[in-house]
């Protein structure tokens, strides 16, 4: 349903030619410059995403939402 609204939107955009560098659980998007992606719009420092169950990395402002989140699963690990 989200990728069909997105296609409706005009929104699609395929982003091709680009470097992904992970470092442990971190990673980084570079194009020709180590900012490009930042440069062309795709995220900015500060943005917050979300992986959905598809994969996708959606965005949120909804922080507080993101911690609860993670506070619930570190509960549910810590459960016998």
């Amino acid at each position: 349903m989200y990728l069909k609204n997105l296609l409706q939107e005009d929104n699609l955009m395929m982003w091709v030619d680009y470097t992904i560098n992970q470092a442990g659980n971190n990673f980084t998007v570079q194009g020709d410059t180590p900012t490009e992606v930042m440069d062309k719009g795709l995220y900015k420092p500060g943005d917050v995403f979300v992986v959905n169950e598809n994969g996708w990395l959606v965005k949120t402002d909804d922080l507080s939402l993101l911690i609860q989140k993670y506070q619930m699963k570190k509960v549910d690990k810590n459960t016998f």
